[in-house]
């Protein structure tokens, strides 16, 4: 409790001055360093020569000389970004650990001739601590601008369905977490007694040598107490709203009033926390940190503020001040003129009706890529099916997703080596439940006589002969072309595909998009990882009258964001919970709305 007791004080000390600042910061990270960051970005890849950015071409462009270079500048200048925001929270918790009052301004001014210093060679490596190491381990200690940085849901997918790869993966977290907190005050050093990385990294491994696991169970401890204080602010929220429904229920006047008030508070107080999440985490590790040099006798210095420097800091930072507020000027002027001269068409998008695509079938309750799989996705009222199309030795188009045999049936073998005769045997559905021993993987034809719409994938694996035109005949051959879209992660194949028939109906598959991908002509369509989609992307595509499909989307919550974004279509595993979860977004009433909204607060 004393910890509190000082984690406390220390917030509340200068908290004018903490939520003043992380106002303002949190206002210029969106306004203006976001959007100036995305431009920068946007000018490395031109000069790079690529318009846009695919998992077919990210690693030339990464290898690209060009571009090592203007990344390098690109993390150094979000480095000494981010290090503002840190130091600063850093330099008016010491304030308040020292009772002493500080300005908005004089922290700032403080902070900005601490994080110049990050320019110098011997603390270049800041960036690997806090743009890296920091967001990768996501513990909450990470400035409001790199927070969001996280591993794409798609490769944790496949990370975790690998035991190699999942073996791999925690023990590099187990080692970056144990880095971490031996470098858990680098920043205090760096910030209040002027080390150098290395020396930096070096006093904390010292200080924190006995501590690892303490600090890690004490921050862990107190961030859990305050997520639980707050849980039950929303639950007491909740339960008012129910009890004022009640009360209320024949005056709708009043029942909405009493709603929208406690609503009101209830977001108020998330805001205040949103911008007191970072102080409150490093007003934890300065209480440490504090605690830990107090043990060991060690002195514990504090950045004085000078008059004199800050009076002579304070033209600059007037000059600071209007640039920002001219470039929020010039920013706001720059985009109402495009929106009035039409380079925002709004009036193009529109609400559109979410379809639902079985992802190999109902894979959740069915073994994958067979008919009884397809069958279920059918009974579940799935939209659209998905399933992956290989060729045989001998030619023939089968449902499978891997290129080895070995996952589903047991045979290692590679589809390429293997006969359709040998494959007909094999028994594709023992490896998800006994009860589906005696499962066959099917021909594309038996999966297009049954289908009435098919979202089918191809996947190419070098060994092919005449791939795209077998499929496109198999699809002629039903009369299939108006019924189904074909898709691939190779844009070649699309260029056959509209090579062979430029009717036929495309979709490109991307697990990163950046860029004018609708400049891709060949796609007539797209099918994204739901990480990489923002609205600007959804906008973008349907603005050039095309289709936004999105994968793999199996929580209710990630449904949820494909709705708030308006994609056309979400690939699941999980055909039950994104039915229901689209209809109860249609259909949903008020408290259904509140509920949604606290849902999200607490993702």
């Amino acid at each position: 409790m004393k910890k509190i007791s000082k984690i406390k004080s220390m917030l509340t000390y200068n908290l004018k001055s903490l939520i003043g600042f992380e106002i303002i910061y949190k206002l210029s990270t969106t306004i203006i360093f976001v959007p100036l960051f995305l431009s920068i970005f946007k000018l490395i890849t031109k000069v790079s020569g690529y318009t846009y950015l695919t998992f077919e071409n990210i690693f030339n462009f990464l290898l690209n000389p060009l571009t090592i270079l203007f990344l390098l500048i690109l993390i150094l200048i979000m480095t000494f970004y981010t290090i503002i925001d840190i130091s600063t929270i850093i330099l008016i918790l010491d304030s308040s650990y020292q009772k002493k009052k500080i300005t908005i301004k004089e922290a700032f001014i403080l902070s900005l001739k601490k994080s110049i210093q990050v320019f110098k060679p011997q603390n270049i490596l800041f960036s690997f601590l806090i743009i890296f190491l920091i967001p990768f381990l996501n513990l909450g200690i990470s400035s409001s601008f790199i927070s969001t940085i996280s591993i794409p849901e798609f490769i944790l997918d496949f990370i975790m369905h690998n035991n190699f790869l999942l073996i791999i993966y925690l023990l590099v977290i187990f080692f970056l977490s144990v880095l971490l907190f031996k470098w858990l005050y680098a920043m205090h050093y760096y910030i209040l007694e002027d080390c150098n990385f290395k020396e930096a990294c070096h006093k904390s491994s010292t200080l924190s040598k006995k501590n690892k696991l303490k600090d890690f169970l004490r921050i862990i401890l107190i961030e859990l107490v305050m997520f639980i204080l707050y849980f039950i602010f929303i639950l007491l929220g909740i339960i008012l709203i129910l009890f004022l429904t009640k009360i209320f229920n024949k005056t709708n006047i009043l029942s909405n009033l009493s709603i929208t008030i406690i609503w009101l508070l209830i977001a108020l107080s998330f805001v205040i926390l949103s911008l007191l999440t970072t102080p409150i985490c490093y007003a934890i590790i300065s209480v440490l940190y504090y605690n830990h040099k107090e043990k060991n006798n060690e002195e514990i210095k504090h950045i004085k503020v000078n008059e004199k420097e800050i009076k002579k800091a304070s033209k600059k930072f007037t000059i600071l001040k209007y640039t920002i507020i001219v470039l929020i000027i010039v920013s706001s002027s720059i985009f109402t003129y495009s929106l009035l001269n039409g380079h925002y068409d709004f009036n193009i998008e529109y609400i559109r009706t979410m379809e639902v695509t079985a992802h190999r079938g109902a894979s959740k309750l069915y073994p994958e890529n067979t008919m009884a799989a397809f069958i279920g996705a059918k009974e579940l009222n799935a939209d659209w099916i998905e399933l992956d199309v290989q060729q045989t030795k001998d030619q023939k188009l089968i449902i499978l997703h891997d290129t080895n045999l070995k996952r589903t049936t047991g045979l290692n073998k590679n589809t390429w080596d293997a006969t359709y005769d040998e494959i007909a045997k094999l028994d594709a559905g023992s490896f998800f439940s006994s009860k589906f021993k005696g499962e066959k993987i099917p021909l594309l034809e038996d999966v297009i006589s049954f289908a009435k719409e098919n979202n089918i994938k191809l996947k190419p694996t070098g060994h092919e002969t005449d791939f795209e035109k077998a499929v496109g005949e198999v699809i002629k051959k039903y009369d299939f072309e108006n019924n189904c879209v074909i898709t691939s992660q190779v844009y070649s194949v699309l260029e056959n595909l509209k090579e062979y028939d430029p009717n036929l109906k495309t979709v490109y598959v991307m697990s990163l998009a950046y860029g004018d991908i609708t400049s891709l002509k060949a796609a007539d369509n797209f099918s994204i990882e739901a990480s990489s989609i923002t609205k600007t992307l959804v906008n973008k595509v349907h603005n050039a009258g095309k289709q936004l499909y999105a994968w793999t989307v199996n929580t209710e919550n990630s449904i949820n964001a494909m709705i708030e974004l308006n994609v056309d279509n979400i690939i699941t595993d999980n055909i039950t919970l994104a039915k229901d979860t689209i209809y109860s977004c249609k259909t949903s009433n008020i408290i259904q709305e509140y509920v949604k909204f606290i849902n999200n607060l607490l993702k």
